[in-house]
């Protein structure tokens, strides 16, 4: 009997909340069903947050069902305040139209557009845009009821500093697009974020109390560390799939880097590694864990750039840390510079320091090397034949790049 995706989603630690859980088991045993994740695209790539919905999407399409990928191009210029202390800075449909685009050719990555239960991707822009406040307040603002949305997670956080009435219009909106896919796509369960949570019964309540019994949620957990801390944050900023945001060595790096006690829901909840193998990796101890994360480090970093990227990537790594000199593989930087560099100005130029000041301190605390030669004079100056021919800058004992002049 073939294993139900419910249970596959389970298993591999992705599930936090579900409603109407046995209806909804037993409507994916019996047939594909239409399913969608929606983003926002409040900037031009996707970010590891992401990567954990298209994980799931890409789970759900290879059990049979349909994946629908919901860009939003029209909740965008509102901005979902779930998890924000402050008001959205709002984009231009320039900047929207822009970042919809880059998102695409992302998502495409990840799940098949071609075969029997090929996905799509809608652009909620399409529908949202175009609409009659007077209409819609009528039809779809009069189920809502304003104490029911207050008590909301998403709501809790702003009512201090304070909620617009122009931000609450999300989760209206939010739950209408799950009431049009339903409609015009026979889509009958809404998959995101535990954060989510909220909006996504929004949706549900809407397409219930106009009538249907068949429409579901489904959160799946944040991707977070054993302290709770959210996964895929660095020193640079969110760790991006665009590899001209992250690098393929950066996000390799990170993921060689995890603690020990995270190799366990990296690999189950980021690759499509067997679970009784996630197990043995997982249960490694002292330096054998090792081998596991660079497992993961690989398999994830294969996943969202590449094979090829992938091992560029691992063998940049392996050749720095094993003492090889082989540089080619590993992060670089240009730089447009005239004669000679100080140490301070090329921390600040490789972003390994926000400021002169940083960087400074970083010099004093020990912890920059050039070529392999720790740096403890503030003053140090790198030559112009030095920049020619390219320097590799280290940052503690994991942060590498190269700097060369352009």
């Amino acid at each position: 009997m073939k294993e139900n995706v419910l249970d596959i989603l389970k298993e591999r630690g992705y599930i936090e909340q579900v409603t109407f859980e046995d209806d909804l088991k037993k409507l994916l045993g019996e047939k594909s069903i239409p399913f969608y994740i929606g983003f926002d695209p409040t900037a031009d790539s996707l970010h590891v947050g992401h990567f954990v919905s298209m994980m799931v999407a890409k789970y759900m399409q290879n059990a049979g069902h349909k994946p629908i990928i919901l860009v939003g191009g029209g909740t965008v210029t509102i901005g979902d305040p779930s998890g924000k202390t402050d008001m959205r800075k709002m984009l231009s449909k320039e900047e929207i139209n822009h970042n919809v685009e880059c998102c695409k050719k992302q998502l495409e990555k990840f799940i098949s557009f071609e075969g029997e239960n090929a996905a799509i991707i809608v652009n909620n822009a399409d529908w949202l845009l175009d609409l009659n406040y007077i209409e819609f307040m009528r039809k779809i603002g009069s189920l809502f009821t304003i104490n029911k949305m207050l008590a909301a997670e998403c709501y809790k956080a702003r009512k201090d500093e304070g909620l617009t009435f122009f931000e609450m219009g999300y989760m209206l909106m939010q739950s209408y697009d799950f009431l049009y896919l339903h409609d015009n796509y026979n889509c009958k369960l809404e998959m995101g974020g535990n954060d989510q949570w909220s909006n996504i019964l929004g949706g549900v309540d809407l397409i219930r109390k106009v009538g249907h019994d068949d429409s579901f949620g489904l959160t799946f957990k944040l991707l977070t560390t054993k302290e709770g801390k959210k996964m895929g944050k660095t020193e640079k900023g969110a760790l991006w799939l665009d590899k001209e945001k992250t690098s393929p060595y950066e996000f390799y790096q990170y993921w060689r880097n995890i603690a020990d006690a995270d190799v366990k829901t990296v690999l189950s909840m980021l690759t499509f590694i067997p679970m009784d193998e996630v197990e043995r990796l997982s249960s490694l101890e002292g330096e054998k864990i090792n081998e596991a994360k660079k497992i993961a480090a690989f398999e994830i970093t294969k996943l969202v750039h590449g094979e090829e990227e992938a091992i560029k990537a691992q063998e940049a790594s392996e050749s720095l840390f094993g003492g090889n000199k082989m540089t080619q593989n590993i992060p670089m930087i240009k730089i447009e510079q005239d004669g000679n560099l100080s140490i301070v100005d090329a921390l600040v130029k490789a972003n390994f320091a926000q400021s002169k000041g940083q960087a400074k301190t970083l010099i004093m605390q020990g912890g920059i090397s050039i070529n392999d030669e720790k740096v403890s004079d503030i003053s140090y100056i790198i030559s112009n034949e030095e920049l020619e021919k390219g320097i590799i800058l280290k940052k503690g004992k994991k942060s590498f790049i190269k700097l060369i002049k352009e």
